[in-house]
């Protein structure tokens, strides 16, 4: 399992394995602590946080919005539910 999270510095997306407590941020080196860094979602393997992690800044970069409302995480984790619901 993996979390999708947030780098409070740059605010980059990115992804850790549920059990990492910290992470470096891809994009600008920042040590970012999980345990203080909002989930976004739990996706089930690497290959699905490493997708969802690009439609998220995608998405944020189409509609110029900072960060996702509270009903966009809602959306987004009702959709990945979905998903892999259909997958199976």
């Amino acid at each position: 399992m993996y979390l999708v999270i947030r780098c409070p510095g740059c605010k980059t997306f990115t992804y850790v394995d549920r059990y990492q407590r910290w992470r470096l941020c891809p994009m600008c080196g920042e040590a970012i602590n999980i345990e203080k860094s909002p989930v976004y979602l739990d996706a089930d393997d690497f290959l699905d946080a490493e997708q969802v992690v690009e439609q998220l800044e995608s998405y944020l970069h189409q509609t110029g919005k900072r960060d996702l409302s509270e009903q966009d995480v809602r959306q987004l984790r009702a959709q990945y539910a979905q998903w892999v619901k259909n997958r199976a």
